[in-house]
């Protein structure tokens, strides 16, 4: 690669970079607001629609996931060489609109491809956005900071449950996409005219040539550093559990329960949003405090609190009190997005500045293809397959069966990623 040169101005101030971290962690939570309205919303779209499970799981699942996790890196490629910022503004638009076109479908094909194009918008804003904030935050504070954005994803949910369950009780689903999307076309406004593009390798004091690395360079680099391949699959099993739990978990309590959208989207903005939002962030936090000693702390902070969701996760569907489900929730709640931050500063230590925003949608790509493209979709074959010997039960033992499992198969990867992070880290390119 070409010669690094000194950074010598161009510093970003601290309140500059907070300000870009908090907008961008805004763009994050509309970023999961409009993906998990779908959630709340599934249960009166599958009467109106007339849809099964199984359609239920592909649109939560591959319908998105698969353009998502296709427009992701070439997008990625682009952010590497080009101006983020704009990136980011213009996916959110896309994103938000598609959303909101989303009220005025008339069938599952329309609402397919209308998932179809948030999947394209939404590719374009968590790898540029890392990016950036590898860019103005050092590496000790890296974690934290990209903790912090990755609260993004909780708030995303808790907005998402609170306003889609109370605008879909008093308005209807359709409604719900139109309030929720059109706000979003406002956000991408406000990163396009206030976010300023930072220097590559600012943190580092470097500043990178042009040089295009090759993405097969990139794939080769992170494919040879064996905690990265633990580290993406235990955090994609891990999004495996994630997003299965986010997109059927109203399902579940409305069709075992018989709650309100409500008065269950209430209670899960606050259980998997608010609580999830706590710990993703201290998760990281606590690893960055912890990193100096031992950079091991990075994956076995994500293992711990895996295996402890673990217990908690089985008893959510073996329990018959829906207060007593609820409250099992918040243990998994509050640690099974401990592995975000975490995960994203450590691939963005293994590979050299010019490779951040490619590194980073091609850990999404493998988390994505096996979370959110199989998680959803998978339980929701199970629930159809199981659904003529334990009728209204299926989704309830779908879940049983799988999340408790595949979430300990996950904290595995996260130990055995352990054992090499450290000489990898030491090893990346400049």
């Amino acid at each position: 690669m070409a010669e690094e040169k000194p950074v010598e101005s161009a510093q970003v101030s601290r309140k500059t970079a907070y300000y870009t971290l908090g907008v961008l962690t805004v763009v994050y939570s509309f970023n999961f607001i409009d993906r998990q309205l779908l959630s709340i919303l599934q249960e009166s779209i599958k009467l109106d629609l007339s849809l099964s499970d199984s359609q239920l799981g592909l649109l939560t699942g591959f319908a998105f996931a698969l353009f998502y996790v296709t427009a992701g890196i070439p997008i990625a490629r682009w952010a590497d060489h080009s101006n983020r910022r704009n990136i980011i503004a213009g996916a959110v638009f896309i994103w938000s609109f598609m959303t909101a076109l989303s009220g005025m479908v008339q069938s599952f094909a329309q609402l397919v491809l209308a998932r179809i194009g948030v999947g394209i918008g939404e590719a374009g804003g968590s790898p540029p956005s890392h990016s950036i904030i590898s860019d103005i935050f050092p590496a000790e504070k890296r974690a934290s900071a990209l903790g912090f954005y990755s609260t993004g994803v909780n708030f995303g949910i808790l907005f998402g449950f609170l306003f889609g369950g109370w605008l879909n009780e008093f308005f209807g689903w359709r409604v719900a996409f139109m309030v929720v999307g059109l706000p979003g076309i406002l956000l991408a406004l406000i990163v396009w005219t206030t976010v300023k593009e930072p220097v590559r390798g600012l943190a580092e004091k470097r500043q990178v040539s042009d040089e295009k690395v090759p993405v097969k360079r990139i794939l080769a680099l992170l494919a040879s550093r064996k905690s990265f391949i633990h580290l993406s699959l235990g955090a994609a099993l891990n999004a495996f559990c994630g997003y299965s739990i986010s997109s059927w978990t109203a399902s579940f309590m409305i069709r075992t329960h018989e709650m309100t959208t409500g008065e269950l989207g209430t209670w899960l903005a606050l259980i998997i949003g608010f609580c999830g939002a706590i710990g993703v962030f201290f998760g990281a936090l606590l690893a960055d405090k912890l990193a100096p000693r031992d950079k091991r702390w990075y994956t076995w902070l994500p293992a711990i609190a895996g295996f402890i969701c673990v217990p908690f996760m089985a008893l959510v569907y073996i329990v018959d009190d829906p207060y007593v489900a609820l409250a099992c929730m918040v243990v998994p709640g509050l640690l099974h997005n401990v592995y975000l931050g975490n995960t994203l500063a450590t691939t963005h230590g293994l590979v050299g500045l010019r490779m951040r925003a490619t590194a980073s949608a091609i850990l999404f790509f493998i988390l994505n293809i096996i979370g959110l493209g199989a998680g959803p979709f998978f339980i929701g074959v199970l629930s159809d397959a199981l659904q003529p010997s334990l009728g209204g039960e299926s989704l309830r033992y779908a879940m049983l069966y799988v999340i408790p499992v595949v979430m300990f198969w996950s904290s595995c990867h996260f130990v055995l990623a352990g054992r090499n992070v450290r000489e990898d880290l030491a090893a990346a390119p400049d």
